[in-house]
Formats: structure tokens, C-alpha cells, sequence
């Protein structure tokens, strides 16, 4: 009898020397490239805008020009409650406002005014390589820091994901992921790949609402792909200094409405394109 106990304490003392390594780490950081291609997603705004155009732009130059695609490295700081995602600076650049840019296949990217998707004064690509995107998961809200001719801060609500789960699975960062679909309110189609290893429920771009987190992000229709690189896991809470103290505080909504009324101004009253501006901001 003495032996069999023996055993099951021997057993036991084997299973807890194996969960020891097993670490589900709730804080850390993981590394991003972002990658749009470019051709294909510029191809597809000219399209929206004017189905008569779809091979030139901006006084003729023609889309064949760009990279075929360009690719951003970001970073994403998690704990229990909060995200926050941000470039990473290229610090060749001598600027803080630029992050680092790969381009393929083409002619070299470049940080510049846009021919779409411009609100008064704003470059919606600019936008996109100075913003900092915060979700507060406890509270179901986000706050994105963008500049336009000044910096602002525009708070929201995180809007509901629909998702449907797969038996599909991809290893990402050397993580076991499972791919999921999923359908914004908007009816934007995502497809997602996320882990339970780090169980917190979120990833980037605002996305969110899976039983951990979210190591790859794709959006078909903007032709743009999140996929982790590296995950470090830390036990430091989220940064709380990135907000820019001079930044204006304002709603999505209320900028949303001044959007449209920017474009009602110009003639131009589809919403579905003041929708595609705002996922810009946002993915």
C-alpha cells in the first residue's frame, strides 16, 4: 500500500514540475508587421470612388508605379484590461513621426498627402502612421490618437465582432492559433487567428471579443494583414504617458459628423465612402 501512495506522490510531484513551464502570461508585448497591398487596395478605392478609373491617378500616373505591397512594423502592449498599439519609430528616419516602412515589389513607399480619403486639411495615411490606438477591454471602450492639423484623441465604444469559429489552425509566433471569421456591424468581413495562450481578449486594430488573444488579423476588403512576429511577456502594466497633453478630446461620432459634413460640402453624401474613411483610421 505504502508503495502505491509513493507512486501517486511521485506522479504528482511529475505534473507540477510540468505546469510550472506552462506560463499563460497576461502582460507583455508583441510585435506586428501590418502589411497593405498597396496596388491592389489602391485599385480598389479608385474603383469605389469612380468604377470609369482603374488603372491611373493623380494626373494620370499609373497605379503599376507603387510597391506592390508596404509593410509597417507596430507593437502592441497588453495587460488584463487594457491594449495599446502604436508604430514602431524608425529611428534612421531622424523623426518621430514616421515608423519603420518595408515596401516590395515596386516602386520605394513613402509617408505623403494622399489623393483619397482626405478630410480638410488631413492625410489619411499620415494619419495612419502617427496613431496610437488604446482599448479599455473592462470598460468596452477605445481611444485613438491621430494627428490631422493638430492631434486629437477620439473616443468610442468597442463595436461588437461576430465571430465563427473553425477547425483551421496556424502556428504564429511559435503559438498554436485557431482561425475564426468574423463580421463587424458594418458587415466588414474579418478573418482572425487567435491564441489562448495569452488569455486576454484582444489584437489589434480595435479587435477583440475571442477567448484570447489575437496573433493574426486580416482584412480582405482593404487588402491589409496583421501577423505577429514576437511575443515578450513582461510584468509591467500597459503605458498610461502616450496621450499628447495638447491633443483635442472629441467622439468618434462628432468627427464622423464633421466628415460628413465635410463631404456634403464637396457634393459627395455617399455614406459608405465616410465608412471606408473611418476603417481607414482604424485597421
Amino acid at each position: 500500500m505504502n508503495r502505491y501512495i509513493l507512486l501517486l506522490i511521485a506522479l504528482i510531484c511529475v505534473e507540477l514540475s510540468y505546469a510550472q513551464y506552462a506560463y499563460f502570461g497576461s502582460r507583455g508585448k508583441i510585435t506586428f508587421d501590418r502589411t497593405m497591398y498597396t496596388r491592389a487596395r489602391m485599385r480598389e478605392m479608385m474603383s469605389n470612388s469612380n468604377p470609369n478609373t482603374n488603372r491611373s491617378f493623380r494626373g494620370g500616373r499609373d497605379v503599376s508605379t507603387l510597391p506592390e505591397s508596404t509593410t509597417q512594423q507596430m507593437e502592441l502592449f497588453f495587460d488584463e484590461d487594457h491594449t495599446l498599439m502604436r508604430h514602431i519609430v524608425d529611428e534612421e528616419a531622424g523623426s518621430g513621426s514616421r515608423s519603420a516602412v518595408r515596401t516590395g515589389g515596386g516602386a520605394r513607399g513613402r509617408q505623403g498627402r494622399g489623393a483619397t480619403g482626405n478630410a480638410p486639411r488631413a492625410n489619411v495615411r499620415s494619419m495612419n502612421a502617427q496613431k496610437t490606438i488604446y482599448q479599455d477591454l473592462k470598460k468596452a471602450t477605445s481611444e485613438m490618437q491621430v494627428t490631422i492639423d493638430e492631434k486629437y484623441i477620439l473616443s468610442d465604444s468597442l463595436s461588437p465582432i461576430t465571430w465563427r469559429f473553425t477547425d483551421e489552425y496556424r502556428n504564429i509566433a511559435g503559438m498554436e492559433c485557431r482561425r475564426v471569421n468574423g463580421a463587424t456591424k458594418d458587415s466588414l468581413y474579418l478573418i482572425a487567428f487567435y491564441t489562448d495562450q495569452i488569455p486576454v481578449s484582444a489584437g489589434p486594430a480595435l479587435s477583440h471579443g475571442l477567448p484570447g488573444m489575437i496573433l493574426g488579423l486580416v482584412i480582405p476588403e482593404m487588402h491589409i494583414q496583421y501577423w505577429a512576429t514576437e511575443v515578450s511577456y513582461t510584468n509591467d502594466p500597459v503605458p498610461n504617458d502616450w496621450r499628447d497633453k495638447k491633443s483635442h478630446m472629441m467622439t468618434l461620432d462628432e468627427f464622423s459628423d464633421t466628415l460628413g459634413h465635410f463631404f456634403r460640402r464637396r457634393g459627395n453624401t455617399n455614406d459608405s465612402f465616410r465608412r471606408r474613411v473611418l476603417e481607414q483610421l482604424i485597421y
